[in-house]
C-alpha cells in the first residue's frame, strides 16, 4: 500500500478525506511509470490520427455522443444507439424517453465543459457545477443538506459515506480545482483526481458523470489531446466490479497503485479502440467518397458526403443548412443515395430520417475488452 489514510468506517462521513497531493509520491513504482509511458504513447497517436479526420465534427460527434450512452450507463441510464441518434434529429423532444434526454445532457455538457476550458484555460469550481448542472438539468448544485449515502442495491449495506459538511465539501473542491489547473500533469494525477472527485461527492445526482467529464477536459487542458475524443466509460463499463473495488481501495487501504494501474489501463484500451476507430471512419468516409462522385457525379460535392458523416441520423435540413440548397434538392440528395444503397431511411413522426448504416456499424461496435 502506497500512502496514509486515517481509519475508514463506511457509515461514518469521510469528512477527514486527505486534500490533494497524496500524502506520499503515488506515482513512482516502475510498474507505475512504465504503465504511463505506454498509455501517453497511444495518446500521442491518437492525438496525430484525429487530424487524419479533414472535417473534426465527425470525430467530435460520434464520439462524444457514444461516450454519452457509455458513460450514462455506467449509471443505469440505459437507451440505444438508434435512440439516440433518433432523439439529435428529431424536431420535438416530446417523444424522447427520459433516459435518452439525460444523455443528450451529458452530450451537452461536453460540450460546455470544453468551452470554458477553451476560453479560460483552466476549470473552476464554478465551470464544474455548471457542468453538473447541465448533466441533471437542475440547480441544486453541492450539496447543502446531509444524508447522503452510497448504498449496495443488493444488500442495502451502507459502503461509502463522503463529507456532509457544505463548508468541508467546498474545501475540498477548491484544492480539487487547484490542483487540476495547476500542479497535476500526468496521467497518474488524472486517476489520483478521479478518485478525489467521485470521493468528494460533491453532488446529490451526476457525480460519476461529471468525474468522467473532467477527465477528457484534463486530457485537453494538460496538451494530451486537441478535441474530445478519448473518454475510457467504455472500459469502466466492460470492468464495473473492478473499478469500484479499485476506489474503495484507495480509501479503505490507501492502495493507490492498483487504483492507478486501472485508470492507466482504460486509457490505454481505450486509446487504442478509438485509434482503430478512427481509422475506420477515414476508410469509410474516402471509399464513400469515390462511391458517390462515380455514382452522382452531377450532385457530388465533398460536403455532402461529410454532412452524411458529421450526421449519421440525417435529414433534409442538415443538407440545405451545409450546401446551401434548396429543400427540393437536398430530399432529391438524400433520395438517390438511398436508392444506391448508400443510406436507409426511416420515420420519426412526420420526418423522414436518413442513416449512414455502414458509418453507424462503426460506431456501434463494442469495444475490445
Amino acid at each position: 500500500m502506497i500512502g496514509r489514510v486515517p481509519p475508514f468506517v463506511p457509515s461514518v462521513p469521510y469528512d477527514a478525506l486527505p486534500p490533494l497531493p497524496p500524502p506520499a509520491q503515488v506515482s513512482d513504482s516502475a510498474t507505475v511509470l512504465r504503465r504511463e509511458a505506454d498509455a501517453r504513447q497511444a495518446l500521442g497517436e491518437l492525438k496525430g490520427v484525429a487530424n487524419i479526420i479533414p472535417n473534426q465534427a465527425i470525430l467530435i460527434n460520434a464520439i462524444a455522443l457514444r461516450e454519452a450512452k457509455d458513460s450514462s450507463g455506467i449509471e443505469n441510464i440505459v437507451t440505444t444507439h438508434d435512440r439516440l441518434y433518433r432523439a439529435v434529429v428529431a424536431a420535438s423532444s416530446a417523444a424522447v424517453d427520459p433516459s435518452t434526454k439525460e444523455v443528450i445532457r451529458y452530450r451537452s455538457a461536453v460540450r460546455i465543459g470544453e468551452s470554458l476550458v477553451r476560453k479560460h484555460r483552466l476549470l473552476s469550481v464554478n465551470h464544474i457545477i455548471k457542468i453538473q448542472r447541465e448533466i441533471v438539468g437542475n440547480d441544486a448544485g453541492i450539496r447543502a443538506t446531509p444524508g447522503t449515502a452510497l448504498v449496495n442495491d443488493q444488500t442495502g449495506e451502507v459502503v461509502y459515506t463522503p463529507p456532509q459538511d457544505p463548508e468541508v465539501i467546498r474545501r475540498l473542491l477548491s484544492n480539487f480545482a487547484e490542483f487540476y489547473n495547476g500542479a497535476a500533469t500526468s496521467l497518474a494525477d488524472m486517476a489520483v483526481l478521479h478518485y478525489q472527485f467521485e470521493t468528494i461527492h460533491p453532488f446529490l445526482d451526476g457525480n460519476g458523470r461529471t468525474g468522467r467529464i473532467l477527465n477528457v477536459l484534463y486530457l485537453i487542458l494538460k496538451g494530451y489531446l486537441e478535441i474530445p475524443i478519448l473518454y475510457p466509460s467504455s472500459y469502466i463499463i466492460e470492468h464495473k466490479d473492478e473499478y469500484y473495488r479499485f476506489l474503495r481501495g484507495v480509501t479503505a487501504g490507501g492502495d493507490w497503485e492498483q487504483w492507478i494501474l486501472f485508470m492507466l489501463d482504460a486509457v490505454l484500451a481505450t486509446s487504442l479502440d478509438t485509434i482503430e476507430r478512427v481509422r475506420e471512419i477515414r476508410s469509410e468516409l474516402d471509399r464513400t467518397v469515390e462511391e458517390v462522385r462515380a455514382a452522382f457525379p452531377r450532385i457530388y460535392t465533398r460536403e455532402l458526403v461529410e454532412t452524411l458523416f458529421v450526421h449519421p441520423y440525417s435529414k433534409i435540413e442538415f443538407l440545405v443548412s451545409a450546401l446551401s440548397v434548396e429543400r427540393k434538392a437536398a430530399s432529391r440528395y438524400l433520395k438517390s443515395l438511398e436508392e444506391l444503397g448508400f443510406l436507409e431511411s426511416l420515420k420519426v413522426g412526420r420526418e423522414k430520417i436518413y442513416i449512414n448504416v455502414r458509418l453507424m456499424n462503426i460506431l456501434s461496435r463494442e469495444t475490445a475488452a
